[in-house]
């Protein structure tokens, strides 16, 4: 596992009228130490969203539908895990927050015939004069992930 990436098991509590889960609290600041915004996106089935990183925020994502594989690439030079790849599948067959610390690249594609929608937390809030968002092809030789399929 990359350094500083976490993973969070959302408890679900079910019972005949749906379900309650948690996503981040106030009191795990392992977690998210500082709260900037709260944001929601979605994306159509087999798109790719990668690469991205930043140099001042944390991020926090949850898949609330759909289903991901998140590809993670540690691009800081202090890190013990510089040039490490991560893989997490995440969505709704694996209810899971994950902390990707800055510096880390992320990107993902979305899987099945669903549409995938990301509801994400950052450390910072955006600022559209200064983004903190360095783009990186999803092609990346540096970085050199295959997003294809494997049939096995």
């Amino acid at each position: 596992m990359i350094n500083g990436v976490k993973v969070k098991k959302l408890v679900k509590h079910c019972d005949d009228r749906g379900f309650f889960a948690e996503l981040v609290r106030n009191d795990e600041p392992d977690i998210l130490f500082k709260f900037g915004q709260a944001s929601w996106s979605m994306s159509y089935p087999g798109v790719i969203k990668a690469f991205h990183y930043h140099e001042k925020q944390d991020d926090l994502w949850f898949f609330r539908s759909g289903n991901v594989q998140v590809v993670l690439y540690d691009l800081r030079e202090e890190s013990p895990t510089k040039g490490v790849t991560d893989v997490y599948y995440m969505g709704e067959e694996n209810p899971i927050m994950l902390l990707i610390p800055k510096g880390v690249a992320h990107g993902y594609r979305v899987l099945g015939q669903r549409p995938a929608e990301v509801i994400y937390f950052t450390t910072e809030s955006y600022n559209s004069n200064e983004p903190d968002e360095k783009r990186i092809p999803w092609d990346d030789p540096q970085i050199a992930f295959n997003w294809e399929t494997k049939n096995r």
